[in-house]
């Protein structure tokens, strides 16, 4: 007995019919189970964990600070397990520093680490030490404006809020706390004792709402709760607050729920859609209702018992996973038409059914299931990547792997066992009209011959196309993230701080309540035992703030597409800061970019103010714009000088808005000082325009920088520019890995090396196509698109061991090899036709861009649409001339 037919599980299979369907009605059902238990997320669940150190001590200026307290705390925690960096802000007698852990890495131990580590530090006497443990998923699942109706105030609605509203979203599951922003009215008249009492409030802030000072109630969830459970939760409770509660009138101000369950269902109904389309082009080219219902059928049982993995790995249904089923697709559908396809060529040879079934998987088994593999061998590497970007990655690679795992043992059990029962042998004259003279004798055919005669040029045209193909690189975009359409942004803006009198020229009482926690350029003593006093400087600045604020509001507000803004004066502890929260109407006629750009050309930008559009980041790690560069040394004047240099320098960049320095002001006193991986670092950043992709941006801005650069300072990347060169980094080892992998399991089957070479030889393939899509769609080449191209080389390795392995077929059989490679593309045409075509209209609806989030599915399709047009077409020619150099060399192929 061969090997092909010692492990041809589907003969099992069709020995124990009814076993098989048994098993598999079995997973359906546990399928069914495990979808339902799934839930809805924008991308999966990471951990990010941050710890706070705070501390402050008796240092009169930063420089003193940043000796006594900054640099000997970074020293003792630089050595931490799983630490990833550590950046540090100065201030006169105080500093913050963030001790960022890896992606994934326990947020209790690692601070718990973090303590016992302090507590071995010689500080100076009198130093305070206060260690934050900061899980940034635990983030704002929803938040609502609240405000007076009738005769009531804020001043009344408050009490009622923190004692009734609020503890009943706090008892809710998966609701870590809720807290209460804005109670503090700004007018000369306002109880500065209000301000005093805890109300999960750790400075005044300011709430307006619809142009209107309110309350508002931000629900943060736990760091593995799921956002829109909590989100369900808290809006059921919330629509009984209008009846319980007449005198508050509440708003919802904002939330990511509504575009996680917008980008969730538009990405199941586009696989819906993919799925009919699929199926379509399977019935075109078979014309058997039969057998198209056999290959359809494996897509939703190889979901079914997809959806048992990703239960069992706690996934959930998110913008990565639909991805992932999205492309794993193409692999179902084309793992069940080859077993299909085969079994009915062999009954239309006059076989009977279950004698067909037993011959066909015997001749294709070893293919599928190699290529199958080989496949899985591409994408395991994906879910084991370093960093964060792994971690993102990680369900996308075992779903993918588990997808293609179950396809393969539906389409070499359940689908013979079907074709036994269903399948019947056609009429003689009634073939399907793809094997038609039209297509297969009168083009393909005679291609393949001509290339086989002349295989040097065949070569030649092929390198020649990949040539042109990598030369199209420069000319695509290079990103990381598209910028999605979710109808809604930020706006972040700085005012001026006011001028304030000296402590001077204050009265004892004054100057004693004075809060200099804040203002450490004023230079007074800290006091942390002061209550907020009588005269409050940061009411000062909150009412400067709020004339800012409203200025923009009304702008932002008078733009036809806004539905609503909501305003947070006081932003991060910051009276000078504030955000605005736009939030987009439905049926806007522009897009979420276009207002933006049009909204940036008409904000009022009082003098010595900062104001910056900004997108919803995916997770808040900071206020970091898209690009930044990081300059690290040690002479201060000489980074900040550089970094007011390079910020000058880039603003005629027409691509860049919103460029901003952390340098501080050269003719002021140093108030603070930034640190980064154990150094002095000033910051450049900018937001970009609508057209431009940011790794084209950052190159510009590295060209120019790179100039200015004086030799003691050193540049780095952060932000999503940072993210964006890891991202390539850990593609380019992971492709090289993925590569190695696929070839290696490739030698398994066929003991030689000789397949392993043509397939690698022909991964190249696939980029041509991939790369001219994206350069026509102007598609960025970023992360997404990345993915597309892995998916890619999976499926040209599947084209050309369908041929290889039937040329080996026929070779043993005693065929010439010109015969065998010419009937090898007789064969196998049909079969790489019906494929491509199927797995390119099933990526058609993504494509396309139908749906909330359609910015981050469309590259990957684009790519893949392209690469597979190309990549097939290429193969099906240059894999059997590479097959025939390569087998005993060109002369003797010539001569058989």
């Amino acid at each position: 007995m061969s090997l092909r037919e010692r492990f041809n599980i589907s003969k099992w299979a069709i020995q124990h019919r009814m076993v098989t369907i048994a098993i598999w009605l079995a997973i359906a059902v546990a399928g069914l189970f495990a979808y339902s238990s799934l839930q809805y997320a924008l991308f999966p669940d990471i951990t990010f964990p941050v710890v706070i150190v705070n501390a402050s001590g008796e240092s009169e200026d930063v420089i003193s600070t940043e000796s006594d307290l900054t640099e000997p705390i970074e020293a003792q925690l630089w050595d931490l397990p799983g630490l990833d960096d550590i950046q540090s802000r100065v201030y006169p007698g105080r500093t913050v520093i963030s001790v960022l852990f890896n992606v994934g890495v326990d947020l209790t131990p690692s601070s718990d680490a973090v303590r016992d580590r302090l507590n071995q530090l010689q500080l100076p006497d009198n130093t305070d030490l206060e260690v934050i443990p900061l899980n940034l998923n635990e983030s704002a699942a929803i938040s609502y404006a609240l405000r007076p109706t009738g005769d009531s105030d804020l001043a009344d609605i408050a009490p009622i809020t923190e004692n009734d509203l609020i503890p009943q979203l706090e008892q809710l599951p998966g609701v870590l706390r809720v807290d209460l922003l804005g109670d503090a009215e700004i007018d000369p008249e306002s109880d500065p004792d209000l301000l005093t009492e805890d109300v999960h409030l750790n400075a005044p802030t300011l709430i307006r709402f619809a142009g209107e000072n309110a309350l508002a109630l931000q629900v943060i969830k736990e760091g593995d709760a799921n956002t829109l459970e909590v989100v369900r939760q808290v809006e059921t409770t919330v629509a009984t607050w209008d009846q319980d509660y007449p005198q508050i009138q509440v708003d919802l101000a904002a939330t990511q729920a509504d575009f996680i369950r917008e980008a969730t269902q538009a990405t199941i109904d586009t696989l819906g859609f993919a799925i009919i389309l699929a199926v379509i082009v399977i019935f075109a080219f078979l014309r058997n209702l039969w057998a198209t219902l056999i290959t359809a059928l494996a897509i939703p049982i190889s979901l079914l018992g997809t959806f048992i993995v990703m239960a069992v790995y706690d996934f959930n249904l998110e913008t990565i996973t639909l991805l992932a089923l999205a492309l794993t697709i193409g692999i179902i559908v084309d793992d069940a038409i080859v077993e299909v396809e085969n079994i009915a060529r062999h009954l239309d040879d006059g076989l009977p059914p279950r004698e067909a079934a037993i011959a066909a998987t015997n001749e294709i088994g070893l293919t599928v299931s190699a290529s199958t593999l080989t496949i899985v061998a591409v994408f395991l590497p994906v879910a084991f990547m370093g960093g964060t970007i792994g971690q993102f990655f990680k369900p996308f690679g075992l779903t993918v792997s588990a997808a293609v795992l179950i396809s393969l043992l539906v389409a070499r059990t359940l689908s013979p066992v079907l074709a036994v029962y269903w399948l019947k042998p056609k009429p003689q004259g009634d073939r399907p009209p793809s094997n038609s003279p039209n297509l297969l004798d009168r083009l393909y055919l005679p291609l393949l011959r001509n290339a086989l005669g002349h295989p040097w040029l065949t070569l030649a045209i092929a390198v020649l196309s990949l040539v042109l193909g990598i030369g199209l690189i420069p000319l695509i975009p290079k990103g990381f993230i598209p910028q999605l359409d979710r109808g809604e942004f930020n706006i972040l803006y700085t005012a001026p701080l006011p001028e304030f009198p000296s402590p001077q020229d204050l009265s004892p009482a004054e100057a004693e309540a004075f809060d200099p926690d804040l203002f450490e350029m004023e230079g007074l003593d800290q006091d942390p035992s002061l209550r907020l006093p009588e005269f409050d400087p940061r009411l000062l600045i909150l009412t400067a703030s709020q004339d800012i604020a409203a200025d923009l509001e009304t702008v932002v507000r008078d733009h036809p597409d806004v539905e609503s803004v909501y305003t947070l004066i006081g932003y991060r502890g910051e009276p000078n800061r504030g955000r605005l929260t736009v939030q987009l109407r439905g049926d806007r006629q522009l897009d979420t970019a276009s207002v933006q750009s049009d909204l940036r050309d008409r904000l009022p930008r009082p003098e010595g103010s900062r104001v910056s559009v900004e997108d919803i980041q995916f997770v808040e790690i900071g206020d970091s714009k898209p690009l930044q560069i990081a300059l690290l040394g040690d002479d201060l004047d000489q980074l900040n000088q550089t970094a007011r240099r390079i910020a000058a320098a880039i603003s005629d960049l027409p691509g860049l808005i919103d460029i901003e320095t952390s340098a501080s002001d050269p003719d002021g006193d140093l108030t603070s000082l930034r640190r980064k991986s154990g150094e002095r670092v000033a910051y450049v950043e900018a937001n970009l325009r609508q057209s431009q992709a940011l790794g084209d941006a950052t190159d510009d801005v590295l060209a120019i920088a790179q100039d200015l650069l004086p030799p003691d300072i050193r540049l780095d990347l952060g932000g999503d520019a940072q993210n964006a060169a890891s991202v390539f980094r850990s593609f380019g080892g992971t492709l090289a890995l993925s590569v190695t992998c696929m070839l290696a399991v490739l030698i398994l089957p066929f003991g030689r090396l000789l397949e392993p070479l043509v397939v690698g030889l022909s991964l190249p393939l696939a980029l041509i196509g991939a790369l001219f899509a994206l350069l026509i769609t102007q598609s960025d080449f970023g992360m997404i698109s990345l993915i597309g191209t892995i998916f890619l080389l999976g499926l040209l390795d599947k084209n050309a061991l369908l041929l290889m392995d039937y040329a080996n077929q026929l070779r043993k059989a005693g065929k010439p090899r010109i015969e065998a490679l010419l009937e090898t593309g007789r064969v196998r045409f049909r079969p790489i036709l019906m494929t491509t075509a199927s797995t390119v209209l099933g990526m058609l609806p993504i494509a396309i861009g139908w749906g909330a989030g359609a910015e981050l599915r469309q590259p990957m399709a684009v790519a893949i649409i392209g690469g597979l047009i190309t990549s097939s077409l290429l193969s099906l020619v240059v894999v059997p001339v590479l097959y025939g150099l390569l087998e005993d060399g060109w002369f003797k192929l010539r001569r058989s």
